[in-house]
């Protein structure tokens, strides 16, 4: 159990996120924070990272990885694809 509320995480979140956005930049992509709802964290990849085969890598290894370090070892990363962002309420209670 996450022992933090989402409010209390987002600002968190965002600053661990500023971190990786220059690793994913080096390869055209890109990725915006959607938010952050029962301990779940949802993002969006954007540019070469829509579609590329390494998406899944980044997103747990790089992404997920950073805010385990930063943060907290139990958040989870969910990359939501544009216009599925209906979806977050959703998955978030799953």
């Amino acid at each position: 159990m996450i022992p933090f509320t989402d409010e209390e995480l987002l600002p968190a979140v965002e600053q661990s996120i500023e971190k990786v956005k220059p690793m994913l930049a080096l390869d055209g992509g890109g990725m915006k924070l959607l938010g952050v709802k029962n301990g779940k964290v949802f993002v969006q990849l954007q540019g070469a990272c829509v579609g590329c085969s390494a998406s899944n890598q980044t997103l747990k290894y790089g992404i997920e990885r950073q805010l385990r370090m930063d943060i907290h070892p139990e958040l989870e990363v969910i990359n939501l694809a544009e216009g599925m962002e209906h979806m977050m309420e959703e998955i978030a209670k799953s």
